[in-house]
């Protein structure tokens, strides 16, 4: 039986950053020094607790969010490691989507990199509050002053130093805690031994000088405190404490810790700093939900004995037909193994067969999950990413997650005709689990297209279908995911009317359409006075006019961010049908599109390229060459950190590219920016037309 702990004493957090910043790495050692491992997994060795897919073991990074629940202190700590490359960036997004609290890992060389803050505007954007922890201060050109200095110029934050460094590099030997004054080294096998002595006599003035605008930032955050300090009191330890919390929770100022988790050093100050600082489920605000029979605000509270609500926000399936895993957070209420609950997104009742705490990819039964924890249930036959799960006679929908459209695309066919069926059950599988992946089939060719965040992406996708599904598969070389946009307003008027001796057809849609908010999609309004168009028809029209869009107009790629309005119609008493009216709505939308001035959109990328000075002009010259944007150089240790945006199309192949100009010494990383207009030249080559 597992023990239940009172909402104060749980933690629900992630461990979020760039990628190789040593996020798994401090992951591994809060499982060993919580005792939940017996040994530290050293993601070097492709042997991290965390890191369990064949894929990261052999990549050595994070694929997907691996979840655990540990204990420190009494507390019960519910830890989510994430990914830090930027293809993979939805398991950072639907995981601070169920959070209270995040650790954000720094490289204390490298600072703040492109994909830091990627992943704090995400942060950002749910509201969840973090400590910050300075890593890898053991290496040559760390330092901790300019990472936090990088935090508050590229994040906007304001940093609260907690901790200076002792030594650095080499010469790294722990660190000095601001609120209890004291120097903390750690000795013995793993780290385990950790010491509390004086502060340094050498290191004393500097520490005095940094609680001193400590306390000052601090204060910031309780009026009490406030005043002592203006008074020139000094407050206690624990009103401190209690003023760093209050602070953290309402994102007012960000703790920042020091270390180096691959040199055992500082992570048990960190797992301190998650129960000192970082929120419970009751110190989270209510969360706000729907009816959806009234369409209503309705209130559920981090209460047990609330009626059930839950959001499903990972779901992965067993290859071997043990079905899905769905992971939700519970909000409000209480559900047990066996219970029938509602899937409000779906409007069909589910089993909750089996519940699971889970540890990595290893499952542990438990009966029951509360308010304010994450569990995991077997049996849910219809659940994706983002449904709501409540009691049926109290029903609820919370806001789901959205997630960003993918750029990069490949055809892929099976290799026989007995990978087929196969092919099919294994994308079905694959994009039930990722919603960033997309699958198509174009109508014409019966070609399938994969659509996912980047090439590595869909790399490990294909692979994944071979090794978990036994699916082999022919890939097409990797293409562009182009859309399609207008730029002014235009109108059309479709008419569909068939007479062939028995009952006709007859549908008719005037709409006006216009260009939408950058980012906002397809929009429909029904401007119709009178019953021009009953109601019935109205529907219809819509869904004919969004199939014609996500087929495109001009070049056959999907048409985004249009208005379109429904200002007229006429219908017939008989001959009148929902076919006839999305045919219209279809016929209406083609006309008034190609009236509009449309045109190709391509993603443009933001991009990081670190090279040894040396080299900086000939990679400054490539990218001009592959029309990117130069926006800034800077000094990075002995390298340069160009940063440039650039068309995706221009990237392909880069990482080849990069290591010839550099001697294998260059690195880079991308995520998507924006959808920008694609040149005329190169969108009627696209199309297939001759250069103007």
């Amino acid at each position: 039986m597992v023990k239940e702990y009172p909402l104060e004493k749980v933690r629900n957090i992630g461990i979020i950053a760039h990628i190789d910043a040593g996020k798994t790495t401090t992951s591994e050692r809060i499982l060993y020094y919580t005792g939940r491992t017996y040994k530290i997994g050293e993601v070097h060795e492709g042997a991290a607790t965390m890191d369990y897919m064949v894929q990261e073991q052999e990549r050595g990074i994070t694929i997907t969010a691996a979840a655990t629940t540990c204990f420190w202190k009494d507390i019960q700590i519910n830890l989510i490691d994430t990914p830090g490359h930027i293809d993979f960036t939805v398991e950072v997004q639907r995981s601070l989507r169920v959070l209270d609290g995040g650790v954000v890992v720094f490289d204390a060389v490298a600072g703040v990199e492109p994909q830091s803050e990627t992943v704090w505007r995400q942060a950002d954007k749910y509201g969840v509050p973090r400590i910050c922890f300075v890593n890898k201060l053991d290496r040559m050109g760390a330092t901790l002053t300019k990472t936090v200095e990088m935090i508050k110029e590229r994040l906007a934050a304001k940093p609260l130093v907690m901790q200076l460094n002792v030594g650095l590099e080499s010469g790294f030997a722990g660190m000095i805690d601001l609120l209890e004054m004291k120097y903390f080294n750690f000795e013995g096998e793993k780290g385990t031994e950790v010491h509390e002595l004086p502060i340094p006599a050498s290191h004393l003035a500097e520490a005095k000088a940094a609680r001193e605008l400590m306390i000052e930032v601090a204060s910031e955050a309780d009026d009490g405190l406030l005043e002592k300090y203006l008074a020139g009191e000094t407050p206690s330890i624990p009103e401190l404490k209690a003023a760093i919390r209050k602070g953290t929770i309402n994102r007012l100022f960000f703790p920042v810790f020091c270390g180096s988790s691959l040199k055992n050093k500082g992570v048990q100050l960190i797992l301190d700093a998650v129960i000192d600082y970082l929120p419970s489920p009751k110190d989270k605000p209510d969360t706000i939900a729907i009816d959806p029979e009234t369409d209503e605000e309705v209130v559920r509270h981090n209460d047990p004995t609330e009626p059930f609500s839950a959001l499903v926000f990972k779901v992965i399936t067993d290859p071997m037909g043990m079905g899905k895993l769905a992971f939700f957070r519970v909000y409000s209420g209480r559900v047990n193994q066996g219970d029938t609950v509602l899937n409000a997104s779906k409007g069909k009742q589910e089993r909750m067969a089996r519940l699971y705490q889970m540890h990595a990819n290893k499952k542990e039964v438990i009966t029951t999950v509360s308010a304010g924890n994450i569990g995991v249930a077997q049996g849910l036959k219809d659940a994706i990413t983002g449904d709501t799960l409540c009691d049926i006679q109290h029903q609820t929908l919370l806001e789901a997650i959205s997630f960003p459209e993918p750029v990069v695309k490949l055809a892929i066919e099976p290799k026989s005709s007995n990978d087929q069926d196969k092919m099919g059950k294994a994308l079905r599988a694959l994009t039930d689990e990722d919603p960033t992946l997309h699958v198509a089939t174009d109508q014409e060719t019966g070609q399938t297209t994969l659509a996912g965040m980047g090439e590595l992406h869909l790399d490990v996708i294909v692979d994944r279908m071979k090794r978990e599904y036994n699916v082999e598969v022919r890939v097409g070389r990797p293409s562009v995911a182009y859309r399609e946009t207008i730029t002014r307003p235009a109108k059309a008027r479709g008419i569909f009317k068939r007479q062939s001796g028995g009952k006709g057809q007859y549908g008719d849609a005037a709409i006006e359409i216009e260009p939408n908010e950058k980012g906002k999609g397809y929009e429909f309004i029904n401007d119709t006075v009178g019953g021009t168009v009953p109601k019935e028809f109205v529907g219809p029209i819509d869904k004919g006019i969004r199939e014609a869009l996500e087929g495109g107009i001009i070049a056959g790629y999907a048409m985004v961010d249009v208005k379109v309005r429904l200002v007229d119609g006429s219908f017939h008493e008989v001959d009148s049908s929902e076919m006839a009216f999305k045919i219209a709505g279809s016929m209406a939308i083609k006309e008034a599109a190609q009236k509009a001035a449309p045109v190709v959109l391509e993603p443009i990328m933001k991009v990081e390229v670190v090279v040894p000075e040396d080299y900086t002009g000939t990679v400054v010259g490539n990218l001009n060459s592959r029309r990117g944007m130069i926006e800034s150089l800077e000094q990075r240790g002995n390298a340069q950190a160009v940063n440039v945006k650039v068309p995706l199309s221009e990237m392909f192949g880069y990482a080849t590219d990069l290591r010839g100009m550099t001697q294998g010494r260059g690195n880079f990383v991308m995520e998507f920016a924006y959808y920008q207009e694609l040149p005329r030249n190169l969108a009627d080559e696209l199309m297939g037309k001759d250069k103007k």
